[in-house]
């Protein structure tokens, strides 16, 4: 027979799943509140769960803001992990080769961003990419793709919680002006930074979504200033473009 002790921690573990589950399938950070509402948890009992989640790694907690956590990769049986990393390398290997420029491709972290495939250029002058390294949004074109991506309460409570580094004289850290690059990317799909995280790297980037909107992440070339030119940026711009379209469907 069920004790009520035993009855209560089925209800726990029960409730910790849905919103484990929750998270992970919604595809984009969500609140306290959204989870309540939709696993009709009272707010007493989610606020316990979820900072026991935190804890223990499997969720993370971004402002007022809910993402899946990194122990939720020790729930990945070995062999399973990187099939998306899999999936966009030759992508990122085919840009990479006919630009002879870096490229790679990233996944959103919270409100960092990580690459999860690169392919250096084999030219002398040139910039790597550090897989599995966090980096900030607002300083790549790969993360600008990105937070045009997000819709209007993600990105409000980004500019509400979000310490904008200025990590050169170019750095791009108000929120009004970032939000009205954000506008323009939205309308030609394409993100581009000039210097704005290491001096002398022009970034091309785009934002990877499925047909109903849903991020997948972004794919970006970092071009030496050196080299580039305008017919090189439209070209690195119709590649990422074909390959976001592609990846995405």
């Amino acid at each position: 027979m069920m004790t009520g002790t035993d009855g209560s921690s089925v209800k726990s573990a029960t409730r910790a799943l849905a919103i484990l589950e929750h998270v992970v399938g919604h595809g984009r950070p969500v609140s306290a509140a959204e989870i309540a509402a939709a696993l009709n948890i009272p707010i007493s009992s989610l606020s316990y769960l979820l900072g026991t989640l935190i804890e223990r790694g499997y969720l993370e907690r971004m402002g007022r803001l809910h993402t899946p956590g990194p122990a939720l990769a020790r729930l990945v049986p070995p062999g399973r992990g990187g099939q998306l990393g899999d999936r966009v390398a030759p992508r990122v290997r085919s840009i990479s080769l006919q630009l002879n420029e870096t490229a790679a491709f990233f996944i959103r972290q919270g409100y960092e961003m990580e690459a999860i495939a690169s392919e250096v250029s084999a030219q002398a002058l040139r910039y790597t990419v550090e897989i599995g390294r966090l980096l900030p949004l607002h300083a790549f074109a790969a993360g600008k793709a990105i937070l045009a991506a997000l819709d209007e309460y993600e990105l409000a409570d980004y500019f509400a919680n979000v310490n904008r580094i200025g990590y050169t004289a170019q750095s791009m850290t108000s929120e009004a002006v970032l939000r009205a690059e954000l506008g323009a990317i939205r309308k030609s799909g394409i993100a581009r930074t000039a210097e704005e995280y290491t001096t002398g790297i022009v970034g091309i980037g785009c934002a990877v979504t499925t047909p109903d909107g849903t991020l997948i992440g972004a794919i970006s070339v970092a071009i030496p200033m050196a080299r580039a030119t305008p017919a090189l940026e439209e070209r690195a711009a119709s590649l990422l473009l074909r390959a976001a379209e592609m990846l995405g469907s």
